[in-house]
């Protein structure tokens, strides 16, 4: 196992740094100024100049990389902005802030709305699809599926404004969206986030219940089931013991990826209920042409999806004992 985590995370740490100078080469080779970009609309010579000295526009592309890359690991020194601390993912020209420490003010806001949308997702995702593939061919399963392929067709921002609507202003029932440091106050953090969670989670529980019933539903037919079955075992332990956890594999996969997209910025989300996390930044930062701002979200954003992924092959041999013997 730990030799297998070794290459996992060496194979990890290769597609970051792939990944980091593809994104960095495609931003910065763009056919206007990347400095003026920065620079803003206010914009004058003296602070235009400035700018370009510290992002090294003269300087080759791969020895801006090299600059920006070193900096992760010992920091680096901006000329008329100060220091930036390892690890540094550079520095934005517009709010006049390192980027991670303005990465992490927005994160707490992204991580708390991921959380509690996918366990919100994952119980009644998963649940309901448990009792449709039980409950195969009944109406039980009939009315499952046609909820989930009802709540799949829908967009975010139209049930989000929805809700919003009725049960903010209308009915008020729910608070205003808005997130609290749960070490603050946390029944302000639940009741802020609550809305933006089960507007999140309708249209992920409609994918877990589709994708739960159809592996079930395939689980349960294997040859291993079925002499479970022979051999006398009571229907709960053939479910729980041999067909759940055959059909988890999947379904793990696809969630460790779902985590880092959301771990990444749920964008439409925050931006209908005007949270500002990760995806509310980047969207901040296309429309200031921040891309030191913006460079850094995105590699962070891959980051994320990396480490679910490492994470839930870690997870595997303890979900179906056949990958741990393979």
């Amino acid at each position: 196992m730990l030799r297998f985590l070794a290459r996992r995370v060496l194979g990890a740490v290769i597609t970051l740094f792939i990944i980091s100078a593809i994104t960095f080469m495609l931003f910065y080779a763009v056919p206007r100024d990347p400095a003026r970009m920065a620079c803003g609309k206010l914009c004058t010579p003296e602070t235009l100049a400035l700018i370009r000295h510290n992002m090294g526009i003269s300087d080759p592309l791969p020895v801006q990389y090299w600059h920006w890359l070193s900096a992760i690991f010992v920091g680096r020194d901006f000329t008329g902005f100060g220091h930036c601390d390892a690890p540094c993912l550079g520095y934005s020209f517009v709010n006049r802030e390192p980027v991670l420490s303005t990465v992490m003010d927005r994160f707490p806001t992204t991580f708390s709305l991921a959380i509690g949308s996918a366990v919100v997702f994952l119980v009644f995702g998963v649940g309901a699809g448990m009792i449709a593939a039980v409950k195969q061919g009944k109406a039980t399963d009939k009315i499952a599926s046609s909820a989930s392929l009802i709540a799949s067709s829908m967009q975010i921002y139209f049930v989000g404004t929805l809700g919003l609507y009725f049960f903010v202003y209308q009915w008020h029932l729910l608070d205003q969206p808005s997130y609290t440091n749960f070490l603050d106050n946390p029944a302000a953090w639940f009741s802020g986030l609550l809305l933006p969670w089960l507007v999140l989670a309708l249209i992920w529980t409609a994918n877990y219940t589709r994708m739960t019933r159809s592996q079930l539903v395939e689980t349960l037919s294997e040859d291993y089931v079925r002499t479970a079955r022979a051999k006398g075992m009571s229907s709960r332990n053939v479910f729980f013991r041999f067909a759940w956890r055959g059909a988890m594999g999947p379904i793990v996969t696809i969630f460790g990826i779902d985590m880092g997209v959301l771990l990444g910025g749920a964008m439409i989300t925050e931006k209908t209920f005007s949270l500002q996390g990760l995806g509310m930044l980047a969207v901040k930062s296309v429309f200031t042409n921040d891309l030191p701002m913006l460079l850094g979200v995105m590699v962070l954003t891959a980051s994320f999806v990396v480490i679910a992924n490492i994470v839930v092959d870690a997870l595997y041999a303890l979900i179906d004992p056949r990958i741990r013997l393979a």
